[in-house]
C-alpha cells in the first residue's frame, strides 16, 4: 500500500490513490502539525499551540490524545507509517517522499544539483504540480498562516529557477504567458522582470522588453525609492544594443542576469527570520558596565529558561537605543530565530506615543504576515503575534516607550525571547509586574566623553588644542546625541580651529534658553542651534517645517509638498539633513527626528516663519495625504462612489500610485501617520480636509479590521464638520460611524448617525450618498427584524442609483431586495432580484459583491429546499470572500453553509462548517460567536 500525504493545499492523505477521512478540522490540524515536522517529535505544548493558538481547551491535553489515537485509526497502514509516542512528545514516522512538501523540497534540491538540463526541468515540473493551491488552505491558526508565506516564497523561487533553466536553453517563448502573470503579482521582482524582458525581446518584442524595464524602474522609484540593480540595468542596456549574447545559444543563467539571489531557507525550511533592528552606532564609548550587565542577564535566561526583560531608562539624548542597538547587534549569534524592533514614539513633540495596537501590527509586519490576515482586534492581533515567536529564540527592542501599559501586550508569552525596553520613565510596573531588571543610564564621564570626541574629530586635531575640547565637553554635559552633532559639525570644517567652534557655540549658549525637558545641565538647544546655523538656506527651511509635520514619520513627497518642492529637490535636502545628524533616515526613504530635535525644529518654525507660512506649509501636506488616499482608495475599490476633490493646492505632489500593489503598500506605510494628519487638520481647523481624509481611509480600515481607528478618524471628522457648518462633512462622517459602530456590534449607537445620514444627504442633494444612507437603514431595521421595512429602504436605494446611474450601487440593492424577500418568505422573488444583481456585479468585475450576492442565492435555495444548490451557492460565496479577506462574512457565509448541510442531513460536513465558523467570531471577538456555539450543541453534541 502507498500512504501519500497532502499540505500543499488543502489537508488530507490518500491510500493507493484512494482518498481518506482524516477527521474533523481540528483533527487535521494535528495531522498537519506532525507532517510538517516529519519524523521529529512534536511536544503537547507544540501541538496545542500549532492546533489552538493561546485559545486552547482546558482539556486540550485529552482532547490531542483522542484526536491522536483516531488519526492512528484512520490510515491502517502497519508498519509503513505510524504515530509514535517518544519522550519529547508524539512523531509521525514515514517515508518523507510521502509527503508533497517534503518530497517538494526534495525534487527542488535535486533539480538545482542536476547536470542534465532535460532531468532538472522534470524535476521542477514535477515539484510544481504538487502545489494544488496555498499551503494549509484549510487551516488558519497564528502557526499555521506563519509557515504560508515563507513556503510561498520557497514555490516562487523554485519557479523563478526553473523560468532561468528553460530560458537558458531557448524555450522562453512558451512561458511568456506564465512569466507575464507572474509579473502582475509580483511587479518588483527584479529577477521576474529580468526574465520576462528576456523572453519578450527573444519573441520579437523588443519595445515590450523595454516597456517592462520602464514599468519596474518607475515602480521601484515610487514605491522604494530606488533604481533597479546593476544587473536589470546591464540587461536593459543589451536590448538596446540587441547584445548577441541574449540569443539562445548563448544565454546566461537568469540569477546572473538579474543579480538576484535565490530565496534564503532556515534550518527548518518553515520559517523567515526577520531582521529590521536599525543599524548599530557607528562609533561607540564606553558602557562597559552596563554591557556587562545585559550580557549577566541573557545568562540568566539561557541558564534559568526564563523571559528576561531589561529596561534602560535615563534622559533624552543620553544613548540608549545606542546601547540597546549595540548589545543586540553584538549577541546576534544568540539569537539564531531574528530581532525584532519597533519605535514606540513614546515622547515625541508632535503626536501621541505608538498605540499598542499600531506596535503589534508593525512586529507583525515584520513577521511577514501579510495585512489582510491580520486580525481586526487588539487581544486577537497580540495572540498571533506571540503565537509566531513561539518557541523562537529572538531579541525584541521596544524603542523609547512611554510607560508599561504601552509596552505590556508587546511582550513575549514564551522564554525563549529576550526583551529591551528603553525609556525616559522609571516603568517600574515591567519590574513588580513582569520581572524587568532595569538599568539607569548615566551620562559618559569626563574621559568617556573625550574619547567619543576624539574618535570623530581624529586624535591630532584633538590633541592639538585640549582646551577647545574640554569646553565643547562641558557643554554636552556627557549626552552622546549632543556629541554626536558637534562633532559632526567639526568634520565638515576640518579647517575649522576647535578653539573658534567652542567660542561661537559658547556665545550661542548665552544667547538661547534651554530646552524645557527635565534634561541635564547641557545646553541642547544651543548645540542643535550651531548645527542648524550650518545648513543651507533651503535645508533649514524645510527642516524647521518638518517640526510640524503630523509625524511620525515622512517619505520625500510629503516633504516636497510641505515645503513646495520638486521631490529630486526635496530628496537632496533631506539627505543633507540626514548627514547633519538632524533627521534620521530609519527605513529607507523614510525620515524621522529624534524627539528633541522634533521640538526644537518646531521651536524654529514658531520664532523663524510667520503664522500664515506655517499655516500654509500644514495645508500643503495635509492635503498631499488627502489627494494620495483619494487614489490608493479608487485603486484598491474602484466601485466605491469617489467624492469631489478640488485641485491639489499649489505646491502640492501627491504620490503618484498606479495599481493595487502600490496602493496597499502606500496605506500600510503611513497608517500611523494618515491617523495622526486626521487629528492634525481638525486641530489646525481644516474641517473639509478633516473629512475628506476620513473618508479616504474608511474601506481601507474597514477591510482590513482596523475598526477602533475607523471609530476614532470618523469621530473627529464629525466633530470638525460640525464646528464649520459642512453638512456634506458631517453626511459622510456620520456614515463612516455607521460602519464603525456596526463593526463593533454596537447596534444602539448606528441608530442616530443612519438618520443623520439621510436627513443630511438629502439636504445636499448626494443621490448615491442618499442610497447608501437608506441602504444603512435597511441593515439597522434587518437587526430588529423589521424585514417589510427593510424592503422598502432597499427598494428606495435601487431607484436612486438607478437615478444616478451607479451601477455598482444598483447590484447592490438589487441584492439587497432579493435578501429582505428571502427573508420574508418570497424566496422565488428573491432569485429573481440576485441573479439580476449577480449578472451585474460580475459585469462590473465587483468580487466583493459577488460574494455578497451567492450567499444570498444559497440562503433563497436553502428555504426552497434546493439542499445541494445552496450549498454549492455557498462554497462559490466563501471562496470570494476568502479572495477579498472578508473574515466576517466568510465566517457568517460557513453558518449558512453549515445550515445547508444539516438540512440535507449531512452531519459531519455540518459541524465542520459550523466549528470554523466559530473559529473565525472568536478570532474577531464578535458577539455572533455565542451563536454559533449554541447551534453546534443543540444540533451536534449528545
Amino acid at each position: 500500500m502507498q500512504v501519500e500525504f497532502r499540505l500543499l493545499g488543502e489537508v488530507g492523505a490518500q491510500v493507493d490513490g484512494r482518498p481518506i477521512d482524516v477527521g474533523p478540522a481540528r483533527q487535521r490540524y494535528v495531522l498537519a502539525a506532525l507532517l510538517v515536522e516529519v519524523n521529529h517529535p512534536v511536544s503537547m505544548d507544540q501541538l496545542a499551540e500549532r492546533v489552538w493558538g493561546e485559545d486552547r481547551p482546558a482539556q486540550a491535553a485529552g482532547t490531542l490524545r483522542a484526536y491522536l489515537s483516531r488519526l492512528r485509526a484512520a490510515v491502517p497502514v502497519a508498519g509503513e507509517w505510524g504515530i509514535r509516542r517518544r519522550s519529547g512528545g508524539y512523531l509521525l514516522e514515514v517515508d518523507e517522499a510521502a509527503v508533497d512538501l517534503h518530497l517538494f523540497r526534495r525534487l527542488v534540491t535535486q533539480a538545482r544539483g542536476g547536470r542534465d538540463t532535460a532531468e532538472s526541468v522534470a524535476l521542477y515540473e514535477r515539484a510544481l504540480t504538487l502545489w494544488r493551491g496555498e499551503a494549509f488552505a484549510d487551516l488558519d491558526t497564528p502557526w499555521f498562516t506563519a509557515l504560508r508565506y515563507p513556503l510561498q516564497a520557497e514555490r516562487f523561487a523554485a519557479q523563478l529557477d526553473y523560468h532561468d533553466l528553460r530560458i537558458r536553453h531557448g524555450e522562453d517563448a512558451t512561458l511568456l504567458a506564465d512569466l507575464t502573470a507572474l509579473a502582475a503579482l509580483h511587479p518588483l521582482d527584479e529577477r521576474l522582470a529580468g526574465q520576462l524582458m528576456i523572453a519578450l525581446y527573444r519573441s520579437g518584442r523588443q519595445a515590450d522588453a523595454l516597456a517592462c524595464y520602464a514599468r519596474i524602474r518607475c515602480e521601484l522609484a515610487e514605491t522604494l525609492g530606488t533604481d533597479p540593480g546593476f544587473a536589470l540595468q546591464r540587461l536593459h542596456q543589451q536590448i538596446l544594443a540587441a547584445d548577441s549574447a541574449l540569443s539562445p545559444a548563448r544565454a546566461p543563467v537568469m540569477a546572473d542576469v538579474t543579480g538576484a539571489t535565490r530565496t534564503p531557507q532556515t534550518a527548518a525550511g518553515v520559517s523567515l527570520v526577520p531582521r529590521t533592528l536599525p543599524a548599530a552606532p557607528p562609533l561607540f564609548i564606553g558602557r562597559d558596565r552596563e554591557l556587562a550587565e545585559l550580557d549577566d542577564a541573557l545568562k540568566v535566561q539561557l541558564t534559568t529558561d526564563t523571559v528576561r526583560i531589561v529596561t534602560i531608562g535615563g534622559c533624552g539624548g543620553i544613548g540608549k537605543t545606542w546601547l540597546a542597538l549595540r548589545w543586540a547587534h553584538q549577541n546576534a549569534d544568540a539569537f539564531p530565530d531574528g530581532q525584532l524592533y519597533v519605535n514606540l514614539r513614546g515622547f515625541d513633540a508632535c503626536g501621541s506615543p505608538m498605540s499598542a495596537a499600531v506596535a503589534v501590527r508593525t512586529l507583525l509586519g515584520a513577521l511577514a504576515v501579510d495585512p489582510a490576515a491580520i486580525p481586526p482586534t487588539l487581544d486577537t492581533q497580540v495572540a498571533l503575534y506571540r503565537s509566531l515567536i513561539f518557541g523562537r529564540r529572538m531579541v525584541i527592542v521596544l524603542d523609547n516607550a512611554h510607560d508599561t501599559t504601552q509596552v505590556a501586550a508587546l511582550l513575549p508569552g514564551n522564554p525563549s525571547c529576550f526583551v529591551l525596553v528603553t525609556s525616559r520613565n522609571e516603568l517600574a510596573g515591567l519590574t513588580t509586574g513582569h520581572g524587568a531588571h532595569p538599568i539607569a543610564l548615566p551620562p559618559l564621564d569626563q574621559a568617556e566623553a573625550r574619547r567619543l570626541f576624539t574618535s570623530h574629530v581624529g586624535s591630532r586635531r584633538a590633541a592639538a588644542d585640549p582646551g577647545a575640547v574640554a569646553s565643547l565637553l562641558d557643554l554636552c554635559a556627557g549626552l552622546p546625541l549632543a556629541l554626536s552633532i558637534i562633532a559632526a559639525r567639526a568634520k565638515v570644517r576640518p579647517d575649522f580651529p576647535l578653539r573658534a567652534l567652542a567660542e561661537n557655540l559658547g556665545r550661542d549658549s548665552a544667547r538661547l534658553d534651554a530646552l524645557d525637558a527635565g534634561e541635564p545641565a547641557a545646553d541642547l538647544k544651543a548645540v542643535f542651534s550651531w548645527s542648524y546655523r550650518t545648513l543651507t538656506a533651503p535645508a533649514a527651511r524645510l527642516f524647521r517645517l518638518l517640526g510640524m509635520h503630523p509625524g511620525p514619520d515622512t517619505d520625500a513627497e510629503a516633504a516636497a509638498s510641505m515645503a513646495a518642492l520638486d521631490p529630486a529637490q526635496a530628496r537632496r535636502l533631506l539627505t543633507e539633513l540626514t548627514r547633519a545628524h538632524l533627521l534620521i533616515e530609519h527605513r529607507p526613504g523614510r525620515y524621522t527626528y529624534h524627539d528633541l530635535l522634533r521640538a526644537y525644529a518646531a521651536e524654529q518654525a514658531r520664532t523663524t516663519d510667520t503664522e500664515a507660512v506655517r499655516r500654509a506649509a500644514s495645508r500643503r501636506v495635509l492635503d498631499h495625504y488627502v489627494h494620495t488616499a483619494h487614489t490608493a482608495m479608487l485603486l484598491l475599490y474602484p466601485h466605491r462612489h469617489p467624492i469631489t476633490l478640488p485641485a491639489p493646492e499649489d505646491g502640492v505632489r501627491p504620490t503618484v500610485l498606479t495599481d493595487p500593489h502600490q496602493a496597499m503598500a502606500w496605506y500600510a506605510a503611513e497608517h500611523a501617520v494618515l491617523i495622526a494628519a486626521v487629528r492634525q487638520a481638525a486641530d489646525l481647523g481644516f474641517g473639509t480636509l478633516t473629512w475628506q481624509l476620513a473618508w479616504a481611509l474608511v474601506t481601507y480600515f474597514d477591510h482590513q479590521g482596523h475598526w477602533q481607528d475607523l471609530l476614532a478618524t470618523q469621530q473627529t471628522a464629525l466633530d470638525a464638520a460640525q464646528r464649520h457648518g459642512d453638512r456634506l462633512g458631517q453626511a459622510h462622517a456620520h456614515s463612516g460611524l455607521v460602519r464603525a459602530y456596526t463593526r463593533l456590534g454596537r447596534h444602539d449607537q448606528v441608530r442616530a448617525h443612519v438618520e443623520q445620514t439621510l436627513t443630511l444627504f438629502s439636504a445636499v442633494g448626494d443621490q448615491v450618498g442618499l442610497a447608501n444612507a437608506h441602504r444603512g437603514v435597511a441593515s439597522l431595521l434587518e437587526t430588529y427584524h423589521d424585514y417589510r421595512q427593510a424592503l422598502g429602504h432597499a427598494e428606495q436605494a435601487r431607484d436612486l442609483y438607478q437615478q444616478a446611474g451607479h451601477q455598482a450601487g444598483l447590484a447592490h440593492a438589487l441584492n439587497a431586495i432579493g435578501w429582505y424577500h428571502t427573508l420574508l418568505g418570497h424566496h422565488d422573488q428573491a432569485l429573481i432580484h440576485c441573479e439580476e444583481a449577480l449578472d451585474l456585479h460580475v459585469e462590473l468585475g465587483h468580487q466583493h459583491g459577488q460574494a455578497t450576492t451567492w450567499d444570498s442565492l444559497g440562503h433563497a435555495h436553502l428555504h426552497l429546499g434546493h439542499h445541494a444548490q445552496a450549498a454549492a451557492c455557498y462554497e462559490h460565496a466563501l471562496r470570494l470572500f476568502r479572495e477579498v479577506a472578508d473574515c466576517y462574512n466568510e465566517a457568517a457565509t460557513l453558518v449558512r453553509l453549515g445550515d445547508a448541510h444539516h438540512a440535507a442531513g449531512h452531519g459531519r460536513p455540518a459541524g465542520d462548517a459550523w466549528r470554523r465558523a466559530l473559529e473565525i467570531f472568536e478570532q474577531l471577538g464578535h458577539a455572533d460567536a455565542d451563536r454559533v456555539r449554541t447551534k453546534i450543541h443543540d444540533h451536534l453534541e449528545p
